[in-house]
């Protein structure tokens, strides 16, 4: 009798870029049946080599195991082959992808042209795309020769700082690779031409007037990942390299100086006209005050709380076209802020949808993680009306960033969450059920176990227990579910959602201080924007006796992009307004503010680990 042995190939193989190294790290369950080891074959179109990995023992067991060097920004065909007594398994093949690094640094030097007295021309070319596509270039001004690690501690120093001699070099200029269409600031042979001095302002960096009669040299940086804080370029985040520095520059003399001497003789001559062109003019511009148009951005329309009912009565007139308008202005809020850490390709999976990527500006930032995917989340800090911290924007999570999502809850000590979509609409999922049910369940290295639940008509209630694994600490997160609200769409009624609001509101003021509460839908900016600003302007309203519906929306929108995502949810955040001054105005409060029968559950609710009980659990 003759057995056939068949030796088994692995299963689940995996494989993850290490950050800023040229490795990957491979992970695979050890196959049923004895094995001698495995053969690890990586291979591209340019290379082919063969590794090998020790046997393993207990079927199941996740093996790893990291390669030699390989390149970075390079896509390899892994194959794995169990060896066993001379017999081979079928192979396992997995298409991997290392990661990107600091871009190798150029050694041409930037061609540098004084082009007036306060201006000059930076010419430079494409840094090499080795190690990962260049996203953004930083043009920077020195008056001293500047050293590489130099350059990177002062890429958050402004012109300002210049100005105010803080600093001997500055940041001028930021552009992403997408912008260097633009004919005025590259060309289409990889030469990219900046003008240094207009007074234009890019990503916070003002790119001021220079000093006649100064010495200059610039300095370029050349970044494949660019990180902000506080809207300044955050060096030891970004993987950034530096040309080396310009020869230096002599702007000329102003011409307005040399000018100046003939122009105050003939100034002398016209000082009596032009006293009394000035009185002239004074006059006129009285008159004319009132009919000035100012062009400068509004961010505000602040009306008083008795003034608010006329004032929707007209924007409402004519299908709501005030509202419109109103709307349509509010659609370039934000819209030119850097959303780097989004579009980087390691990241790209992580976004629901493609238009919907947080501002590097306001991006909630994880802890390092050993595993290598990063800090990033699509999730944005938010202003609520008493903290610049108040809230947290965040898509609903996708199946691989469910470990991320708890994750944040745990890192920023969230409490509350307020969910404003069903898991699945229209035969469309639009969030994963991110929480357990009955039994604990872990989520990386957070352990969650609900211990309750209520479920009412328009939402339910369900209290978790999240702990760290390894650690003594853990404390509740109430999760908030609304299930009334269509997407795309506004709830049936406003005083739905303010009841909820406010059911929200009494629980997580309650919270630590240092605790945002978590506000999702599906994108995480329509419903989201929407449930914040309803919070904001129910609170502006009570402490102000005014209320700045546009002004919320705008402040919310340089925050994260498309908050109140849809003009029919602008008019409803109106709504909600006016329909609250009516109802304090025919002291009916408790109608709008009041969900008698929730408020009556919660009132002799205490969060218990019994299911299955009467009361509402189950």
């Amino acid at each position: 009798i003759f057995l056939l042995v068949v030796t088994v190939s692995v299963n689940s193989l995996q494989c993850e870029p290490v950050a800023k190294e040229p490795f990957l790290w491979l992970k695979w369950k050890c196959p049923f049946g004895n094995n001698s080891g495995f053969k690890i074959t990586i291979s591209n179109t340019n290379t082919s080599r063969e590794e090998w990995a020790p046997p393993c023992m207990v079927e199941g067991f996740e093996q790893t195991f990291k390669t030699a060097r390989l390149n970075f920004f390079s896509t390899y065909n892994v194959t794995i082959i169990t060896l066993s007594n001379g017999s081979v398994s079928s192979p396992v093949d997995k298409l991997c992808h290392t990661s990107i690094t600091d871009p190798p640094p150029p050694r041409e030097v930037p061609s540098v042209k004084a082009v007036s007295h306060s201006s000059l021309s930076v010419e430079f070319s494409d840094f090499d795309s080795l190690n990962g596509p260049l996203k953004a270039y930083a043009v920077m001004i020195a008056t001293e020769e500047q050293g590489p690690e130099s350059l990177k501690s002062k890429l958050n120093n402004t012109y300002k700082d210049f100005k105010k001699k803080k600093t001997n070099a500055y940041v001028t200029y930021v552009i992403k690779t997408e912008q260097a269409e633009s004919p005025s600031s590259h060309s289409q042979n990889g030469k990219n031409i900046i003008n240094v001095g207009k007074g234009n302002t890019m990503y916070g960096y003002e790119n001021g007037p220079l000093i006649p009669l100064r010495v200059y040299r610039a300095c370029v940086a050349g970044f494949t990942n660019i990180t902000f804080m506080a809207n300044m370029i955050e060096g030891e985040d970004s993987y950034v390299s530096f040309s080396p520095c310009s020869e230096p520059v002599l702007l000329p003399q102003d011409p307005g100086v040399i000018a100046g001497v003939v122009i105050g003789c003939l100034l002398a001559i016209f000082a009596v006209v032009a006293i009394g062109g000035f009185i002239f003019w004074r006059r006129r511009r009285k008159d004319k005050r009132n009919t000035e148009v100012s062009f400068s951005p509004i961010k505000s329309k602040m009306i008083k709380v008795e003034n608010f009912e006329s004032y929707f009565k007209k924007q409402q007139a004519d299908s709501n076209c005030g509202f419109a308008e109103e709307y349509e202005e509010l659609k370039s809020a934000g819209v030119h802020q850097p959303k780097f850490a989004a579009e980087l390709p390691e990241n790209r999976g992580k976004n629901r949808y493609n238009n919907v990527l947080p501002y590097d500006i306001s991006r909630v930032k994880l802890s390092n993680q050993s595993s290598g995917t990063g800090d990033y989340i699509n999730a944005n800090y938010m202003p609520g009306y008493n903290s610049k911290k108040a809230f947290i924007a965040a898509q609903g999570p996708l199946p691989n960033t469910i470990e991320d999502f708890w994750q944040m809850i745990w890192e920023k000590n969230i409490y509350s969450i307020v969910m404003l979509t069903k898991c699945v609409e229209q035969a469309r999922t639009k969030c994963e059920q991110y929480w357990p049910d009955k039994e604990p369940k872990s989520y990386g290295d957070i352990i969650v176990t609900m211990v309750s639940e209520i479920v009412l008509p328009e939402w339910t209630i369900r209290d978790f227990t999240v702990e760290k694994s390894n650690t003594p600490e853990s404390h509740t997160v109430r999760q908030f579910h609304f299930t009334s609200w269509p997407d795309h769409g506004v709830p049936e009624t406003t005083d739905l959602l303010i009841n909820f609001r406010h059911l929200v509101h009494e629980y997580s003021s309650q919270n630590p201080m240092d605790s945002p509460t978590l506000v999702h839908c599906s994108a995480g900016v329509g419903r989201t924007g929407t449930f914040i600003a309803i919070d904001r302007l129910i609170q502006q309203m009570e402490m102000e006796n005014a209320v700045d519906v546009y002004g919320v929306v705008y402040d919310l929108r340089m925050h994260r992009p498309l908050m109140v995502q849809t003009e029919d949810q602008y008019v409803f955040l109106n709504q909600c307004v006016m329909d609250i001054i009516k109802s304090q105005r025919e002291r009916k409060t408790d109608l709008i503010y009041q969900n008698v029968t929730a408020m009556a559950i919660y009132e002799n609710f205490t969060p218990g680990p019994a299911f299955g009980k009467a009361n509402g659990y189950h």
